[in-house]
């Protein structure tokens, strides 16, 4: 079996049943091969789950980008960009990023950062077409947007923020990520997310 295999394998194991309890015993058994095979490739557990985050977000990166050439235009992109990020925190693979995001956040922004060097300037440049479209506010800096999208989309999925208000993480981002959205955008841009899936009514 390659490396490539076990990657591909293995992240498979992590998705299915989390990364914490998780032991390389108990992600190999299933391929039939032995520790001593992940061992020749990797340290351990820890290096493995890095090379799976960095296939399992380069993926992520495809389907965005297959997302993105289906969008009509700038500001439904946007939104359905982080909304399919919540799909997959909730409902694709719950336990597995349960784990990432409070037991290994580091690992996770130093693959998202790693990712973001190589993919990430089309987000920008999808706020930038917005502007430019006239779907949001001119005035605005791209980059502290997309910078503020991505903390409240952290204070989502890594914290207990909102535990207190026992709604579902679609109705939390209803009433942060979607209010956040509508605040930058035109009555032009308005007017796309009123039509779009999550809003609130």
């Amino acid at each position: 079996m390659t490396k490539e295999d076990i990657i591909q394998n293995s992240l498979k194991q992590f998705l299915l049943n989390g990364i914490r309890k998780m032991t390389v015993q108990q992600i190999v058994a299933p391929l039939g091969i032995s520790t001593k095979t992940v061992y020749k490739y990797f340290s351990g557990k820890e290096e493995l789950l890095e090379a799976c985050l960095l296939v399992h977000y380069e993926k992520m990166g495809q389907e965005f980008k297959k997302m993105i050439a289906n969008s009509s235009n700038p500001a439904e992109r946007l939104f359905k960009m982080f909304f399919m990020g919540l799909e997959e925190d909730f409902k694709v693979a719950p336990v597995f990023y349960h784990d990432l995001n409070y037991y290994y956040p580091e690992m996770q922004d130093k693959v998202i950062s790693r990712y973001y060097e190589n993919n990430g300037q089309h987000i920008t440049d999808t706020i930038k077409n917005g502007m430019e479209q006239g779907f949001f506010r001119p005035e605005l800096n791209a980059r502290v947007v997309l910078e503020s999208l991505g903390l409240l989309y952290r204070s989502l999925t890594r914290t207990g923020q909102y535990r207190e208000f026992n709604l579902s993480p679609f109705e939390l981002a209803s009433n942060t990520i979607v209010v956040f959205l509508r605040g930058i955008c035109t009555p032009k841009g308005i007017k796309i997310l009123d039509n779009l899936k999550y809003l609130s009514p």
